[in-house]
C-alpha cells in the first residue's frame, strides 16, 4: 500500500480568466497560448500534458501560500475545461513520469526540510524516503529544469 495522493489543482478560479480578452490577461501577467507541441504544456488541473491544438492558459502562481521564507510562486499551465484529476492513492500522473523532477518536502510550518532531483520513473520512491523523515507534513513537486509547480502531495 502506498501512502502518499497527488492533488492537482481546481479548475474553478482560472475558468473566468478564459472568458478575458488577450489584452486583460496581459495585465495581469497572463499568456493565452495554443498548444504547438506534447510534451510541453503540463496542466496543474487535469495533471496531464495538454493535446496540440488546444488553448492554454501560462500565468503565474502563489503555490507555496505560506508564512514563512518558502512561500513561492510561478509560472503554470491551464487548460481551457480542464477536468480536475483525482489520482488515488498511490497512482503518480502520467505527466510527471517523463520529466526531470524536484520533489520538495515541507513540515506544517511551510518550511523546507529535504529535497531529492529524480527521474519521474523514480518519484515514488523518493516522496517515501522523503515522508519517512521526521516531521515531514507534504510534498511539492516541480519540474527540475525550470522550476515549475507541478502537484502537492500528501499522506494518505
Amino acid at each position: 500500500m502506498r501512502s502518499f495522493q497527488v492533488i492537482a489543482l481546481p479548475f474553478e478560479p482560472f475558468e473566468p480568466l478564459f472568458g478575458e480578452s488577450d489584452a486583460a490577461l496581459r495585465s495581469r501577467g497572463v499568456r493565452r497560448m495554443v498548444v504547438d507541441e506534447k510534451p510541453g504544456f503540463p496542466c496543474r488541473v487535469s495533471l496531464a500534458d495538454a493535446e496540440v491544438g488546444e488553448t492554454v492558459l501560462l500565468l503565474p502562481f502563489t503555490h507555496h501560500d505560506v508564512s514563512s521564507p518558502y512561500r513561492a510562486s510561478g509560472p503554470i499551465f491551464v487548460r481551457h475545461g480542464a477536468p480536475k484529476a483525482t489520482p488515488g492513492p498511490g497512482e503518480v500522473p502520467v505527466m510527471l513520469r517523463h520529466r526531470l523532477l524536484s520533489v520538495r518536502a515541507y513540515d506544517a510550518d511551510g518550511m523546507m526540510k529535504g529535497a531529492e532531483v529524480v527521474r519521474g520513473t523514480e518519484l515514488e520512491a523518493a516522496m517515501m524516503r522523503l515522508f519517512a523523515g521526521h516531521g515531514i507534513d507534504y510534498l511539492h513537486i516541480h519540474n527540475a529544469s525550470p522550476g515549475c509547480y507541478n502537484c502537492r502531495v500528501v499522506r494518505v
